[in-house]
């Protein structure tokens, strides 16, 4: 391999450890004819992961005056080490982290070479792409955004687990209401837990809206009676979830804050159909705002995984599955879809169900979210919002290819179609 850098390191990252390798040449080099028998030297050193010895390997990067360096991206194990290193000399440092797949598929590997010398010796011939890592304040609310994703979901399994000792209690109220913790049946399963049993006139008092039309059929589900162990697990479900939704609030109150600087992008994503508030705060921080990381859009929707495979021989192609990319922002994009197909009258949405009927919702709901964040790359790229008017030009041409359809579908049929024009 041809030597491009001249003094790198390479770190092997471990749960405990940190292994160095920093590669240069000496300081007799002389430029020879063949650059690869340039003499270098190298030295290895291994750091623990305390924040002591990382700081340690900070300074002996700076004293070597050694400011490429390349990380694997070892589970979450390589957090604190860039942390650490992305100050060194002052922030002026190019510190890569690098998809462990793509080195593996680098060829040359020797068996007997350190991980960490290999690393840098990738690193020195310039065979090495570094992963998006976004800037603190991004990863700092993108933290925040996937914390409250998990405590949405813990509130669902929660309320799923209070619903399944319910009924196996004998009471059957989501039988009748839509969402048992609303107001109407919070009020009656307080009554329930200082009771132990629910009469008619609680049920009248308590029920609201739309609920009043079945206090009926809910006098014959609300007949039983709960004996003191019920009740008190009970209340503990309850306190528990309590205690989840309020835990959620307070992160949202630190999203709020956190995604303050970003109010202008968060407020262009807004403008998309089935983009709210709290989703693309999570898309911000998920892919940041400076859409230069990514050189095209191609590139932004393949590294979110939701780019069709290309794996195509003799002219035939084997397998379009999408690659697994970044799950957060899939999962996150595919939420937004699926809020936009009920809306017909939008571009993505008419997209979908035209799509839909040829290769089936799955692979539709993939096609809308990437065009989605094609989308995002240029409204974030130009800082322009979006509009519907925008793709009239693109609804008129897929009109077109249906008359076109018609007419050829007509003429396989032997049939005339004539076109009639319309009058004023």
């Amino acid at each position: 391999m041809q030597d491009i850098l001249t003094n790198v390191c390479g770190l092997d990252v471990h749960k405990e450890t940190v292994v160095a390798c920093i590669i240069k040449n000496k300081p007799e080099f002389k430029p020879l004819v063949n650059p690869s028998k340039v003499s270098v030297s190298t030295e290895i050193r291994t750091y623990s992961t305390l924040y002591d010895d990382l700081q340690k390997l900070r300074l002996w990067l700076e004293a070597e005056k050694c400011y490429d360096v390349a990380m694997e991206s070892t589970g979450v194990y390589w957090h604190p080490v860039y942390d650490v290193l992305e100050n060194t000399n002052d922030g002026n440092v190019n510190l890569l982290v690098v998809n462990a797949h793509h080195m593996k598929n680098v060829p040359g590997r020797k068996t007997d070479i350190n991980d960490a010398e290999w690393i840098a010796s990738l690193l020195r011939a310039g065979l090495l792409k570094a992963s998006f890592i976004p800037p603190e304040e991004i990863r700092q609310l993108r933290q925040l955004t996937r914390y409250r994703k998990t405590i949405v979901e813990d509130i669902t399994t929660q309320k799923n687990r209070i619903e399944k000792f319910l009924q196996s209690s004998g009471y059957k109220l989501s039988t009748f209401l839509s969402d048992i913790f609303g107001v109407s049946g919070r009020s009656l399963l307080d009554i329930l837990i200082d009771e132990g049993k629910i009469t008619p006139k609680d049920v009248e008092r308590e029920l609201r809206g739309r609920a009043k039309s079945k206090i009926a059929d809910m006098r014959y589900a609300l007949n039983g009676v709960m004996n003191a162990h019920q009740r008190s697990f009970l209340s503990l479900q309850l306190e528990h979830l309590d205690s989840l939704i309020s835990h959620q609030k307070k992160i949202e109150g630190d999203i709020e804050t956190q995604s303050n600087p970003f109010s202008n992008e968060i407020e262009l994503l807004t403008t998309i159909p089935g983009i709210g508030l709290i989703a693309a705060k999570a898309i911000i921080g998920e892919i940041g705002i400076n859409m230069s990381c990514f050189p095209t859009a191609d590139h932004f929707t393949k590294w979110a995984g939701m780019s069709p495979g290309d794996d195509e021989s003799a002219g035939k192609k084997k397998d379009t599955r999408i690659t697994h990319g970044n799950t957060w922002i899939k999962g996150l994009i595919c939420e937004c879809a699926w809020s936009i197909v009920s809306r017909r009258s939008t571009y993505l949405s008419q997209f979908y169900w035209r799509l839909k009927a040829r290769r089936g919702a799955k692979k539709a709901i993939i096609a809308v979210g990437r065009k989605m964040l094609v989308i995002i790359y240029i409204m974030l790229r130009d800082g322009i919002p979006y509009r519907e008017e925008q793709f009239e030009k693109a609804r008129l041409k897929q009109d077109e290819m249906r008359v076109r359809k018609i007419y050829k579908d007509a003429a396989r049929l032997g049939l005339t179609v004539t076109k009639t024009q319309e009058t004023a």
